[in-house]
């Protein structure tokens, strides 16, 4: 069975594959770029790209001053990656992901828009003033992570009232199986009505009911290979979004240290983590994580790093660590003292190849 193709807005993708924003720098342009090259939606994460960026001077000791420095570099180093995506893929279709949680949100979709992305994919918080920070960009497809049909109708009804328009597409993410922060709480996490089989014929049945249309719906949370996105595409999504896979490709931007430390993971080693951000995260096990597990925060000494989170325990009680920092080492190679964030099925992965041969892989007839 050939993959149909998915589009969203204005823009057709040749295979109904979106690959997922993991930040800080594992999905830059490299990643990006060798996904539309080969027929599928390539994803910029655009958080925290200004760290050990030139524009950022770690030294600055003025929280003011460093934190306005920070969201600075933050835009300057999402227009070098975006442009980078764009000189590797002319014709592919290339997008975001920008966190709501993020205080610099704003700035980074509209910079995005202002540097031609084709669509901004939007979580980590519900996206409701997205269609306003974008209404001069017609083109720009907008697409909001949801876990649940709720929150899927309560963008719905805010966007149609007060900007006349509906969702793009909708990805569906499901928190049993999902990568990095989790769209539900812990004690949650293994509810029924949470699974897939469940939002998503869910959601795409009150949209054609509320509003007699028909709007994409993404399957994201532990798709692996062509099976799942086979079981996807009969629950009735329009197309899948993937993570974790891809992070064992020869183009993910990330530290080949951290694509080897997936390789050498087992099932086993994928645990359910706290975050700052208040919700859970799932991860791949590591020294850090263990600390994390034990006291909670494993650096006592360490200190906020830029403010960047619009709620964040670390910051307001000391509680948890600083995920800005514990992503970015993890994303260096520090794979012990860094945070590894993975889906269900990391521990699968048995090589790094190219992003072409898993493309051919994933869509083969």
């Amino acid at each position: 069975m050939t993959l149909p193709t998915l589009q969203i807005g204005d823009h057709i993708a040749q295979h109904p594959i979106i690959q997922g924003g993991m930040g800080i720098r594992i999905s830059g342009a490299n990643l990006a770029a060798a996904v539309a090259n080969a027929g599928g939606i390539g994803i910029v994460s655009a958080i925290g790209l200004g760290m050990n960026s030139a524009y950022f001077d770690p030294q600055q000791s003025n929280p003011k001053k460093r934190q306005a420095q920070f969201f600075e570099a933050n835009r300057l180093a999402l227009i070098d990656e975006l442009q980078k995506a764009r000189d590797l893929s002319p014709h592919g279709i290339l997008g975001v992901n920008v966190m709501v949680a993020a205080r610099d949100y704003e700035i980074l979709v509209k910079t995005a828009i202002a540097h031609g992305v084709n669509l901004i994919i939007s979580g980590a918080g519900i996206p409701l003033k997205l269609p306003e920070y974008t209404a001069d960009a017609p083109h720009v497809a907008l697409v909001p992570i949801v876990s649940t049909t709720r929150a899927a109708q309560i963008i719905c009804q805010k966007w149609h009232r007060h900007q006349g328009r509906l969702p793009d597409a909708i990805v569906v993410e499901n928190p049993q199986s999902a990568g990095g922060h989790l769209g539900a709480k812990a004690a949650d996490l293994d509810a029924p009505n949470l699974a897939a089989a469940v939002v998503i014929p869910e959601l795409i049945a009150y949209i054609r009911a509320q509003w007699g249309t028909s709007i994409p719906v993404i399957a994201a949370g532990g798709i692996w290979n062509r099976a799942d996105i086979d079981c996807a595409l009969a629950l009735g999504a329009s197309g899948v979004q993937i993570g974790t896979r891809f992070i064992t490709t020869d183009e993910c931007d990330a530290d080949r240290r951290y694509k080897d430390f997936h390789v050498q993971a087992k099932p086993e080693d994928v645990v359910i983590v706290p975050s700052p951000v208040g919700l859970p995260g799932r991860a791949l096990q590591n020294a850090f994580v263990h600390q994390v597990l034990a006291s909670g925060t494993p650096n006592p000494k360490e200190t906020c790093f830029a403010n960047c989170l619009q709620v964040c325990k670390f910051r307001e009680t000391r509680e948890t660590y600083c995920i800005l920092r514990a992503l970015d080492r993890a994303s260096q190679g520090d794979v012990e003292t860094g945070l590894v964030f993975a889906g269900s099925n990391a521990g699968r992965a048995n090589k790094i190849l190219p992003v072409a041969a898993l493309m051919a892989e994933l869509t083969a007839t």
